[in-house]
């Protein structure tokens, strides 16, 4: 990679994404773009454009103004959003894909690079150790573009020979940037609440389980995904895993450490999008391949979740 853009730099991984690949690749060789104004983390200043990822043309244009290599495609419309405006969501999600890679075809660009989800599985996939390859029956719209933009990159790698790769992420908890309506964003919510000496109400029944990953790893393996050699990589989209996770255990360890906090579980609507969705994933292909695996456990999180938002809200 020598010169990357982004698109929904202003996201929840978007943002911390730019920050790391600036930080390697210098930021004049980074253009970060969103249809959202710049966070703290996305500044104007440091080469930030407005992108709307419906239009094509103003991505083609930046793509050939900058001589981009590589396109990391953040932009989506998430899983509970989605499911309230699941118009908006198809539109975004698939059209946006196509776009990038329609663009990365005709402009020469090396490599598209865009993650995937947990949300691409359905009631009938394995619940536990959930593999790479298992029915696809997702009851989200989101999971629906996730399944269908995952062909469709494979389409563009055999039919074009365009380096398409993607990951299949879980839950991500972050510290830094603000949830952008998926279903697993309460684990961030139960953090924030509890340095600020809230009680939390959870949207998801306590003994959920779900797969999780702290922002840090996340970053770093779409990182690594992007770098690995093509050689290497014998599938166009791996699981990753870090963490099993239930709303009760993450409310156990912030509790160690902030014995005050109080939880009350009212589950709604994003419950049964929760109940379709594994409960752990088999990422050893991507171990194998390219050589993922995760740096933080449950404690090793909730310990540094802690501690930077304390920095952050006190």
């Amino acid at each position: 990679m020598k010169r990357v853009l982004i698109t929904g730099a202003c996201g929840q991984i978007g943002s911390e994404l730019v920050v790391h690949l600036r930080e390697a690749l210098g930021k004049e060789n980074v253009i970060a773009t969103d249809i959202k104004k710049p966070s703290q983390f996305v500044k104007e200043s440091d080469g930030f454009h407005y992108l709307d990822v419906l239009n094509r043309d103003e991505l083609a244009r930046l793509v050939v103004e900058f001589d981009v290599d590589t396109i990391f495609h953040m932009a989506a419309i998430l899983s509970a959003r989605g499911e309230q405006n699941p118009q908006l969501a198809y539109r975004v999600n698939m059209q946006g894909l196509m776009n990038v890679l329609e663009v990365a075809r005709e402009k020469g660009v090396a490599r598209v690079v865009c993650p995937s989800s947990i949300a691409a599985f359905g009631p009938d996939a394995p619940k536990e150790n959930t593999p790479d390859d298992t029915p696809l029956n997702p009851t989200t719209m989101y999971g629906v573009t996730k399944v269908a933009g995952e062909k469709l990159m494979q389409y563009y790698f055999l039919k074009y020979a365009l380096d398409t790769r993607s990951l299949r992420y879980p839950g991500i908890i972050s510290s830094e940037t603000a949830p952008g309506g998926g279903t697993t964003d309460y684990a961030v919510d139960m953090y924030v609440h509890a340095v600020k000496g809230e009680p939390y109400v959870c949207y998801i029944d306590r003994d959920t389980p779900l797969p999780f990953m702290y922002m840090p790893d996340a970053i770093r393996a779409i990182i690594e995904l992007a770098a690995a050699d093509s050689q290497r990589l014998k599938r166009r989209v791996y699981n990753v895993h870090a963490m099993r996770l239930t709303p009760g255990d993450i409310e156990m360890s912030i509790k160690k450490y902030l014995p005050e906090f109080q939880v009350e579980y009212r589950p709604d609507y994003r419950q049964e999008i929760a109940e379709s969705w594994p409960h752990s994933i088999d990422d050893h292909n991507a171990r194998t391949d390219w050589g993922w695996h995760p740096r933080y456990d449950l404690d090793a999180m909730t310990r540094d979740m802690i501690e930077r938002l304390k920095q952050k809200h006190q």
